[in-house]
């Protein structure tokens, strides 16, 4: 299996991600919306949209983080990625990405922006390829990842998944 996530990662010339997993940046819009119609949340003006490749294997997962935007996941390879996400509000989901209808995977899942996310690979010794778009376009300016004990404070109830999927 390394051999294959080996060849994915140089194939794609993917990254590592400090979320966790490896990315590489497919398209970035021309186009821009200005600060000024954008709202009081942004800083600085986005492209209309950006899209990712995103490769985790099941030796890793990618720790609890939000975005201002709305992101939607795309499924392409792979195992079936479990996506844990915590509402604005504290309110936990979780969601298979996947091919199997017969086991309701959907091979598509949208996170609304301000909720936090993590996500795994659903089985062992694998990886799941995936693609990411984003719109407003991505900028390191919205991502914001917390520690385990900052998010435990903010959402108690959700301690045991929160404990795993934090890197600190």
């Amino acid at each position: 299996m390394k051999s294959k996530i080996q060849d994915i990662v140089e194939r794609l010339d993917l990254q590592e991600h400090p979320e966790g997993g490896y990315f590489k940046e497919t398209h970035r819009s021309v186009g821009e919306i200005t600060e000024e119609n954008l709202g009081e949340n942004y800083k600085g003006s986005r492209n209309y949209s950006t899209t990712i490749y995103f490769l985790l294997t099941s030796a890793n997962f990618s720790a609890f983080h939000r975005i201002k935007q709305d992101e939607i996941w795309h499924f392409y390879d792979g195992s079936p990625i479990r996506l844990h996400v915590i509402t604005k509000d504290g309110a936990y989901h979780e969601h298979i990405i996947g091919r199997d209808f017969e086991k309701g995977q959907l091979p598509q899942r949208i996170v609304e922006g301000g909720d936090w996310f993590a996500s795994e690979v659903l089985e062992n010794n694998s990886y799941s390829l995936a693609g990411c778009t984003v719109s407003p376009g991505f900028s390191f300016e919205d991502f914001e990842m917390k520690s385990k004990k900052e998010l435990v404070e903010l959402f108690p109830d959700h301690e045991e998944i929160i404990g795993r999927l934090t890197r600190y």
